[in-house]
């Protein structure tokens, strides 16, 4: 599989301008403020949803200013949800560094996510990007009610796959879904254009967060079970499939197991070995590769061309990866 960084190489100048312009864009007069944003420029990830952006304007006409800020306001809202997702979940790590909560404590946290997310929008007033507006603000609602139905079903263990798949797809194939549509818009494209780009992201998003869910059922570097959802209690698809085809009695034993394993090691290996057993690792891959196929059966109805590709080795990277 192709790295990130052999992926963006076509469009790595953008990638580069794009950086620079995002660092400015989350500049303040308030120092605080300041040190925070640097930390968290210094910590960036792959920088993939931008990529999303910038590969779907490309495959839909050119990247342009417009797409730039698409990009940064993508990038803005998604900074501002993992710093706010971080105290919901009491989370103290973010890729392997410590959280903004945990070394400025949650009410900072909290606002420096509502400075991250007001940037976005000023951005995009300022130049009457107001098709890009709406486009992430509907991606900002559909997230915030993603996570209120999963704390709301978790809560009561109420959760098959019908819910799962609403969950999955506001939470996270909403942000991918649009990126896609941002990219479109930014260069031109049609209304029909830009919902089937967002269709196209919001089934890569999907499948995504599919591939990331069977994580959580393989070990870590040292052979133990991960179980960082199940230690959640979240019940993610490789679970409603293994509870869904074993007898009632041993159903009612594993969520039991799952409702009060108190984070004991033994009964979260047992969990993991009870959806291993009844085949959930399975089910979910052929339901990622599905979700992914349909990706590709929407994306191969444009033109071949370098962002086209990029797009489908994009994809693959993310449902793909092997950790």
């Amino acid at each position: 599989m192709l790295s990130i960084n052999d992926i963006k190489k076509p469009i790595a100048a953008d990638i580069d301008v794009f950086e620079e312009r995002f660092k400015a864009s989350m500049q303040s007069s308030v120092p605080l403020l300041d040190r925070i944003t640097h930390y968290i420029v210094k910590r960036k990830g792959k920088q993939i949803r931008p990529m999303f952006v910038f590969f779907s304007a490309g495959i839909c006409g050119n990247i342009s200013d417009a797409t730039h800020r698409g990009a940064a306001l993508v990038e803005l809202l998604h900074t501002a949800s993992l710093v706010h997702d971080d105290v919901v979940d009491n989370s103290y790590q973010r890729r392997g560094f410590f959280s903004i909560n945990a070394l400025w404590k949650n009410k900072i946290a909290v606002l420096v996510g509502d400075f991250l997310l007001s940037k976005g929008l000023l951005l995009s007033v300022e130049h009457n990007d107001f098709a890009l507006l709406k486009i992430v603000s509907e991606a900002v609602r559909q997230m915030s009610e993603g996570e209120l139905l999963q704390i709301e079903k978790v809560r009561r263990m109420d959760i098959g796959e019908e819910v799962y798949y609403e969950v999955i797809r506001q939470k996270t194939a909403s942000l991918i879904a649009s990126c896609c549509a941002c990219g479109a818009s930014s260069a031109g494209a049609d209304a029909g254009t830009v919902e089937k780009m967002r269709l196209f992201g919001e089934k890569v998003g999907i499948a995504f967060q599919i591939k990331d869910d069977m994580f959580d059922f393989g070990t870590d570097d040292v052979g133990k079970p991960v179980g960082i959802d199940i230690k959640e209690k979240k019940v993610t698809l490789p679970l409603i499939y293994a509870l869904n085809n074993c007898d009632s009695a041993e159903k009612k034993k594993m969520i039991n197991l799952v409702k009060n394993h108190n984070d004991d090691p033994e009964k979260i290996a047992a969990i993991v070995a009870f959806v291993n057993q009844r085949g959930g690792l399975q089910y979910a891959e052929s339901q990622m590769k599905k979700y992914q196929d349909e990706a590709f059966s929407i994306l191969h109805t444009f033109p071949d061309n370098d962002s086209r590709r990029g797009l489908e080795q994009l994809v693959r990277f993310t449902t793909e990866r092997k950790k």
